[in-house]
């Protein structure tokens, strides 16, 4: 997917955190689509549950739903795992889900891949539960020399090691309702 002139794009904020546009959602929409048309084809006649990580997921998880479009289940998860607005720490369990997944096809939906300690936390707790199978799908993956531990099935699109904000990513718990993916200014 073609990345955005940032240099060029429209601005959202104020220094110290000023952020330019980096992915446009019409970008943004046609990757949703993309990963919706492939768990379509994968999940069509297994009833899936699709299982939102909180709370980032909630623009992505909510629009490729409806874009998959296949009779599935909904649930969520939430983790901290942040020393900071900006610094990832350890990774803890704040709410667990509430379906029963033994036996059951699970979709795990998470808005960004940034080093890979969520996804590989989630991945021993939720196969803990039996579930006859586990992928992820995440719309972001920070492109990095290594996660530190797992990388996501499905894939919306690889972004610069960038701090980002919008379509449900924040900072400080702002910003998560813009349409298009913004990354911090660092030229103001």
């Amino acid at each position: 997917m073609e990345l955005i002139d940032t240099m060029t794009a429209e601005c959202v904020g104020k220094p110290p955190y000023r952020f330019r546009r980096m992915i446009p959602q019409d970008h943004i929409r046609q990757a949703v689509d993309k990963l919706a048309e492939q768990l379509r084809a994968d999940y069509a006649d297994k009833n899936p549950i699709f299982m939102g990580v909180l709370n980032g997921c909630f623009i992505f998880m909510a629009d490729l739903i409806r874009a998959v479009n296949i009779p599935c289940e909904v649930d969520f998860i939430k983790l901290s795992s942040y020393r900071d607005a900006m610094t990832s720490g350890d990774v803890n369990l704040v709410k667990d889900i509430d379906a029963n997944l033994v036996g059951r096809h699970v979709i795990l939906v998470e808005d960004i891949v940034d080093t890979g300690k969520s996804l590989g936390f989630l991945r021993r707790h939720l196969m803990s539960k039996k579930p006859a199978s586990l992928v992820m799908v995440s719309m972001f993956v920070k492109e990095r020399d290594k996660l530190d531990d797992a990388v996501a099935e499905y894939v919306g699109t690889i972004i610069p090691d960038e701090f980002v904000v919008g379509y449900g990513l924040d900072y400080a718990q702002q910003w998560r309702q813009l349409p298009d993916l913004y990354v911090l200014d660092k030229d103001q």
